[in-house]
């Protein structure tokens, strides 16, 4: 069976960043601005509020994972806040512990933070399709992943590099994964957590070649025409047709980047019946030519990037 999440975090190609312990003791604050990057973190002991971008802030509790795929800016700060402006510095210590606070006593805050990058060129199109949020509650094999990829980042194994890329793959899967009982933003993950949804989801991407129509995948959901588009939209967060789209901008991108198929074959690969139709739908989603990007993409790839 075509499994919808394993093929997006393929496709994204997750990478290394870094992982680290953050201890925290009294009244603290601390920002940061990132870009865009993918940011999560797990609670091992004690809690704090945490508010990533626009999202509301969220209470963390011992066990709980924050996944963000793409983080702008987060802030955090003691269950109790210190004052109005005042912020605190994380001071280093060893073996990648980071302590906020006050300097010396015992903490209340244990817990684990990292990054990762996306090395696919299309990062960006990819993580439209994902959550903006997820945050999951209490599961054991997530809180081990992320200390597995704590271990790894800070050790200087053979292969590490290879072995950090599979954990991280393996963490975004397994994090993705819990939709039941978790606190999701529209996108992919609410999509398959519907039983409805998922059948046109996983069709989707069972046949990406199939000249879908929104009635067609209605009836794949066994759902009306106007009760399945107005629920895709509201769970996923995108009309039926536009996630189709995106999913086959993105197939088309990794074709074009292998440079073994003629635009002709990669457009009937990815559901056009033409190669003019599929070059005016490709050119107005990235704004360039297949011929051009594929062309960018052999001269320096990060020109061709999502």
């Amino acid at each position: 069976m075509i499994d919808p999440l394993a093929e997006v975090v393929a496709l994204l190609q997750p990478s290394p960043g870094f992982a680290k312990t953050v201890v925290g003791a009294g009244r603290w604050r601390v920002q940061r601005a990132d870009s865009g990057q993918p940011f999560y973190a797990l609670v091992l002991e004690g809690g704090c509020t945490m508010t990533v971008d626009d999202h509301a802030p969220i209470a963390l509790e011992p066990g709980d994972f924050l996944l963000v795929p793409a983080a702008w800016g987060v802030a955090m700060c003691s269950l109790t806040p210190p004052p109005a402006g005042r912020t605190s510095r994380p001071v280093a210590q060893a073996d990648g512990v980071y302590r906020v606070g006050t300097p010396t006593g015992p903490t209340d805050l244990r817990m684990l933070v990292g990054h990762c990058g996306f090395d696919s060129p299309d990062a960006a199109l990819l993580v439209s399709l994902l959550p903006r949020l997820l945050h999951v509650r209490g599961e054991r094999r997530l809180a081990l992943l992320v200390k597995l990829v704590g271990e790894e980042s800070r050790a200087q194994r053979p292969a590490r590099e290879v072995v950090l890329a599979r954990l991280l793959e393996v963490l975004l899967i397994e994090a993705l994964r819990f939709t039941s009982g978790t606190n999701a933003s529209s996108g992919l993950v609410r999509g398959l957590a519907d039983e409805r949804l998922a059948m046109a989801i996983r069709a989707m991407h069972a046949q990406p070649t199939r000249a879908w129509t929104v009635a067609e995948l209605a009836r794949e959901a066994a759902l009306s025409r106007s009760a399945f588009f107005e629920r895709f939209n509201r769970v996923v967060g995108v009309a039926p047709m536009s996630y189709l789209l995106t999913w086959r901008m993105a197939l088309a991108k990794r074709l074009l980047r292998q440079r073994q198929s003629r635009v002709a074959d990669i457009a009937e690969r990815v559901g056009y019946s033409s190669a003019s139709t599929f070059s005016i739908a490709f050119s107005r989603h990235v704004g360039m030519t297949p011929s051009r990007y594929a062309r960018a993409a052999m001269e320096t790839p990060s020109t061709a990037s999502a």
